[in-house]
Parts: C-alpha cells; sequence; structure tokens
C-alpha cells in the first residue's frame, strides 16, 4: 500500500495544488484552498462498475434498446418535471435554498413509491425523530418506509445493498463521507467519491437515486461543477420567501425536457400541487390600476398567464434607479431605451421598478411587449384593459417580432377568460383559428396607441 499524500484543494472549484495558497489561481476566491489527504489507490480493487460495465467495445447496432419503464410518484408536477416519471436507475440531484421544501417533497414522493416496495431514507441531518415528526406532518403512511440516521456512506451502502430498495433518498450528499479520505464531510474530494459510489450502485442495480445538494450564497449548488455532470438530472427548487408558491425546474435531464415546471404551494401541510398556476398567479391582479399588464410565458409544453407591474416615479435623487424582479435588469434599460428613443415616452429622471407577481421568472423575450406597455402604462397613469394579453418580442428599431408557440398560449388565454390579444403581425396569422379578438401589431408605437390611447 502506497503511503497516503495530502494537497490541497479549492473548496469552490475543486482546482488541487501542492501547498498552501491565500487566492486560488483557478477560480479567484480568497482563503479556499482547504488541506485534504489524497485516497490511496490500491491495484487490487476494481474500479467503479467495472462489474457492471460490458467488457469490450459493442456496435452500436448489436445493443439491444429497451422503452423506457418509468415509475409515477403520483405527484403530477414532479412527475412532469422528471419527464413523465422516474427512470430506474437514474441519480437525481436537487438543490435549493435552506427550508424551501426539498425534503419535504422527497419524502412524499418516497412514501408513494414504497407502496409496490422498500424505500430507503437516509438522514444524515435530522435523528429519526425529527424526521418522523416531519412524517406525521405530511401524512405519510407508508408501511415499507425505512428512515436510516446515517453519515457514513459506506454504511449507507451496505444498508441498501442489504434491503434492495424501489428508491433512495440521500439527504444530504454534503453528510456523507468515506472513512478512508482524511477530508472533512462536504469538502470536495467527499462529494465527488461519495456521488461516485452512489453513482455505480444505482446504474448496478437500476434503483432510482434520489440526492439533496446545498446550494452556496449565489445559488449554485455547493460541491465540485463535476457533480452536476455526473448526475442524470439536476433539479433546482426556487421561490421567495415572502411567496408561498415554490417552483420546481429541471437545468438538466438526459430523459426528458429541462423547459418544463412544476408549481406548488406551501402550506401547514406540506407541499401542496398547483394544477392550474395561471389561475392562482393572477387571483390578486388588480384591476383598472395602471402599470399592470398580463402576458403568457412558455415553459416547455405549459403557458403560464402572469402578471407584470411596473411603477415610474420622478426620481428624488441624481441617478434615476433601475429595479427588476422577475425580469433581467439589462433587458428592462434596453426596452426603456427603446420606449424613450423611438416613441418619445420620457423616463429620463425617473425611477423605474418591474416586478412580476408570484415571484415567477421571465427568461423569454416574449414579455418585452408586456413590459414595455406596463412601464408606459405607469408613466401616464392610463390601465390596460384587464381582459387583454399582450405578447410580443421588441427589437431596437422598435419593431415588434413574432413569438414562438402561439396557439397554446391563446388556448390558455381563453380559457382563463380573456377576450382581446395584442400580439405581433406576423403571430397572429397562425392563430386565427381562436375564439379571441387578435390585433396584429408591428412596430411598438402601433401596440401603445392600440392599448393606451
Amino acid at each position: 500500500m502506497a503511503k497516503a499524500k495530502t494537497h490541497f484543494s479549492c473548496q469552490g472549484c475543486g482546482f488541487q495544488a501542492a501547498k498552501w495558497l491565500g487566492k486560488c489561481p483557478d477560480c479567484g476566491a480568497w482563503n479556499s484552498l482547504v488541506e485534504e489527504t489524497a485516497p490511496v489507490v490500491d491495484d487490487r480493487r476494481p474500479a467503479w462498475g467495472a462489474s457492471g460495465g460490458s467488457l469490450k467495445p459493442v456496435l452500436l447496432k448489436d445493443v439491444v434498446a429497451e422503452a423506457e419503464d418509468r415509475r409515477r410518484t403520483g405527484i403530477e408536477e414532479f412527475d412532469r418535471v422528471l419527464g413523465g416519471g422516474v427512470v430506474p436507475g437514474s441519480l437525481v440531484l436537487l438543490g435549493g435554498d435552506p427550508g424551501i421544501g426539498k425534503s419535504t417533497l422527497l419524502l412524499s414522493a418516497l412514501d408513494r413509491l414504497s407502496r409496490n416496495g422498500p424505500a430507503l431514507y437516509v438522514s444524515g441531518e435530522e435523528s429519526l425523530h425529527q424526521t418522523r415528526m416531519r412524517a406525521d406532518r405530511l401524512g405519510v403512511k407508508s408501511q415499507k418506509l425505512h428512515l436510516y440516521a446515517e453519515t457514513n456512506a459506506e454504511a449507507v451502502l451496505a444498508a441498501a445493498e442489504q434491503l434492495k430498495p424501489n428508491a433512495l433518498v440521500v439527504d444530504s450528499i454534503q453528510t456523507l463521507f468515506l472513512p478512508e479520505l482524511g477530508s472533512a464531510p462536504g469538502s470536495i474530494s467527499q462529494v465527488r467519491e461519495v456521488a461516485g459510489r452512489l453513482m455505480a450502485y444505482a446504474k448496478r442495480t437500476g434503483v432510482p437515486t434520489f440526492l439533496v445538494g446545498h446550494v452556496t450564497k449565489d445559488g449554485s449548488i455547493a460541491g465540485p461543477r463535476v457533480l452536476e455532470h455526473m448526475v442524470d438530472t439536476v433539479l433546482y427548487f426556487e421561490g421567495e420567501r415572502g411567496h408561498p408558491f415554490r417552483i420546481l425546474r429541471a437545468h438538466k435531464n438526459r430523459f426528458g425536457s429541462t423547459n418544463e415546471i412544476g408549481v406548488f404551494e406551501m402550506k401547514g401541510a406540506g407541499l401542496t400541487e398547483v394544477a392550474d398556476p395561471s389561475a392562482l398567479f393572477l387571483s390578486e391582479r388588480p384591476v383598472g390600476q395602471s402599470g399592470s399588464v398580463v402576458t403568457s410565458t412558455l415553459n416547455g409544453t405549459r403557458p403560464l398567464l402572469v402578471e407584470v407591474q411596473a411603477l415610474v416615479a420622478p426620481t428624488g435623487y441624481g441617478t434615476a434607479r433601475r429595479t427588476a424582479m422577475g425580469v433581467d435588469g439589462n433587458r428592462v434599460a434596453l426596452l426603456a431605451a427603446v420606449l424613450e428613443k423611438k416613441e418619445d415616452v420620457q423616463l429620463v429622471g425617473c425611477d423605474i421598478f418591474v416586478n412580476v407577481a408570484g415571484g415567477m421568472q421571465l427568461s423569454e423575450p416574449a414579455s418585452d411587449l408586456a413590459v414595455a406597455v406596463a412601464l408606459a402604462s405607469s408613466l401616464k397613469n392610463r390601465a390596460v384593459d384587464a381582459q387583454t394579453l399582450v405578447l410580443g418580442e421588441i427589437g431596437l428599431a422598435g419593431e415588434v417580432r413574432a413569438v414562438g408557440q402561439v396557439e397554446p398560449r391563446l388556448v390558455e388565454a381563453q380559457k382563463m377568460g380573456f377576450k382581446r390579444v395584442v400580439l405581433p403581425k406576423a403571430s397572429a396569422r397562425r392563430g386565427e383559428g381562436a375564439k379571441l379578438e387578435l390585433m396584429g401589431v408591428e412596430t411598438l408605437g402601433e401596440a401603445l396607441h392600440a392599448l393606451l390611447d
């Protein structure tokens, strides 16, 4: 056996150095290098997955294709984000802010998955008594759900091999450690090695494995970046602390779309699915108030109607403020410049505040026209018709460009009781079959004239 060696690893990016450095040369983080013991390599031990892989390369045409046998968790919003259910042998990483509902969601999903066989919930942060208290609050009734409070990764894998569960949850990956590594739990080497062992177990046995991951101050999952590359699916739980709504979003999914989202509402008894999020987001919309415009955003196959709010007020300082929540701040500044240059909407000397109600994030350009109309509506103090939906992308010349997948957006608008839609003229031709009044516009000026004059 070779003698163990030590090195210094950056806890932010995984960079390794032979000696301690105050600043990481790779990511530039200060005081992030921690001394770790390199694992001793035993040549007699087979590598990960060596027993489960093929002994020699095979031709693609000789590989037998198997149909995906997905397991439904019974939580429709969760299954939607996963791509239709849990794939056997998949490794899923779930991240999010503390207290946002990661453990609650997985414990509820495991309750349903364990009805056809045993399931194992490994808790490295809570005792068995604390986990039982949460299970009682959530109404978990499964008789085949096993709990295990352990942080030794080898003991966890041994228990899983003996139990042979239908599903495995590890809460969290940062609390597990391998005794042969000298570093502390949560370090770069520990997270990487433990994730590798769990990945080999999931692929060899076909047991779907869920990992809970802590997040850093900037919202990314703590640990090495390679952790997100190793897993099959990366899910993020998003939501503002002041809002009861939680949005589950897939940032990576080898078995489904990364554009799907699931909407939940946090209540006293846990997370509740929101089957009609458009109605929920528009339930408290003010009617007859300036600066309020409804638009449609598409997440995967689901169209959502959300309210864009804008407030334009004279500034009391030398430099006007530009604040945006739920929309890219640079995009808001660009739209304000187009309004001033092309439509003579004087926003100079005014503070601009833009907010998307309900904590939603608008990332597609189809909401540009709604943001611009909301700014002009607030400045002129003229309300937009409450039964009008606004869609369109705005170019730097003030033109309104077409948006994609207009048909499902119009169907959702009709279902929610809207009567008129202002949208690009090119998109209006594709939605002529809808039972709505479609008003096609080519420029930002036409849209402002139709909505505010």
